[in-house]
């Protein structure tokens, strides 16, 4: 069924309550758009900075891990050494990302493509 069959009623007007299915030209026509790119640039802001930071801490810790063996077995409260901890803390890392892309997700990137994705269907 073409996307004209599936949205009309049997008068012939579109129904309101189904959203217009964008063409492939439309598609490539938003992607075109300033305001795709600023979503772009506004995801790419915060992802590759993360991403550097997280691969660089990680590495870190596994380079001591590898070559600094006594400074990473200093037992800091019984058996519990520096390794470890460095360890847990890659954990509370991780959390700590996600926690702050859905923050930034939710106030910089979501608004941005549900009013891209409503003017392609026509909703706004």
């Amino acid at each position: 069924m073409s996307s004209e069959t599936q949205s009309a009623r049997p008068t012939g007007e579109p129904d309101p309550h189904v959203p217009h299915v964008p063409t492939p030209e439309e598609f490539v026509a938003v992607q075109a758009s300033p305001e795709f790119a600023e979503l772009k640039h506004r995801l790419r802001r915060f992802v590759f900075p993360m991403a550097v930071a997280f691969l660089t801490w990680y590495l870190a810790y596994v380079l001591l891990g590898a070559y600094a063996h006594d400074f990473m077995a200093t037992q800091v409260a019984g058996t519990v050494n520096i390794g470890l901890l460095l360890g847990l803390a890659q954990f509370v890392t991780t959390f700590l990302i996600t926690g702050l892309y859905v923050r930034y997700a939710n106030r910089e990137i979501d608004p941005r493509a549900t009013a891209i994705r409503e003017q392609m269907e026509g909703t706004r």
